[in-house]
């Protein structure tokens, strides 16, 4: 497997300015990643082409690999216009990805407050049309586009493959987070195992769980059926990481796994201590 840091993980430094995405990109090969994953929240790429160059440049000065670019988008929309729109904005997007030199790209599908499972399958073939003209687009540059298990109306692990089915394009996957099955209160080890075969790249990620009748008070969201989480650095959560990592590893991916941290503590700490437990319980299982 190759390990590297998501951008994401640094999102607190890159809002305040603490830190730039060339900085993230510098302290990833400080601590010894193999790739980074770009992920413009706090920077646009978009607005400044001459950043994408940048990076490249940057990256390519650290011998590290820019794996994925994963961006927000969001289909579900009644407007005819909008919806070509917004099925427009994401092929840009990949059009951006292509120049960054990435062959993987995590665009976002729906966004819904009606995550009921009706719901998913009235709106299943338009989303799955959207996502098959960007896939379309991307094979031009053989760059595969993936969905994430994330946005509750499309985390679970069912409802993953029955977008990919649905799309299907062999260049259209799953960007398979190891932690967000927890917020649809699927278990995450089985999950993982399901959802393994038809991932282009894995994100690891930690959450504390709590029970819904004791609310631990701020800093906490809910899952689906209102279990607290709150994001914890890898190996510190909740979830059995041992478990999942070794279920990782002996299916034989071999691919990009990608630190996310979303905890409260420092984004520098969190980052540095989920690669150095996520390297080591690799090694250990």
């Amino acid at each position: 497997m190759k390990l590297g840091l998501s951008t994401y993980s640094l999102h607190g430094s890159l809002s305040s300015g603490a830190m730039t995405v060339l900085d993230v990109i510098d302290y990833t090969a400080e601590l010894g990643g193999q790739h980074v994953e770009i992920v413009p929240l706090s920077y646009s790429l978009s607005e400044n082409p001459e950043l994408t160059m940048q990076i490249v440049e940057r990256a390519r000065q650290q011998g590290i690999e820019l794996s994925n670019y994963a961006i927000g988008a969001n289909f579900l929309t009644d407007d005819p216009d909008a919806y070509e729109r917004e099925i427009e904005r994401v092929i840009s997007e990949v059009d951006i990805a292509a120049r960054l030199g990435v062959k993987l790209m995590r665009h976002d599908v729906a966004s819904s407050p009606d995550v009921s499972i009706a719901n998913f399958n009235r709106h299943l073939g338009r989303l799955a049309d959207a996502c098959r003209r960007v896939a379309d687009h991307a094979a031009n540059y053989g760059i595969t586009t993936s969905v994430e298990n994330h946005g509750f109306l499309i985390q679970h692990a069912d409802r993953v493959q029955a977008l990919i089915q649905a799309v299907d394009r062999p260049n259209y996957k799953t960007t398979l987070d190891v932690g967000n099955f927890v917020c649809a209160d699927e278990n995450p080890v089985a999950a993982v195992q399901k959802n393994l075969p038809f991932a282009s790249m894995v994100h690891i990620k930690d959450f504390y769980m709590r029970p819904s009748h004791r609310n631990p008070g701020a800093g906490w969201f809910t899952s689906t059926s209102g279990v607290y989480l709150r994001g914890a650095i890898i190996g510190q959560g909740d979830l059995d990481m041992w478990k999942i990592l070794h279920t990782i590893k002996a299916s034989g991916y071999d691919g990009y796994i990608s630190v996310e941290f979303e905890g409260m503590e420092d984004g520098m700490t969190g980052s540095r201590i989920g690669m150095e437990n996520v390297q080591r319980i690799w090694d250990e299982v």
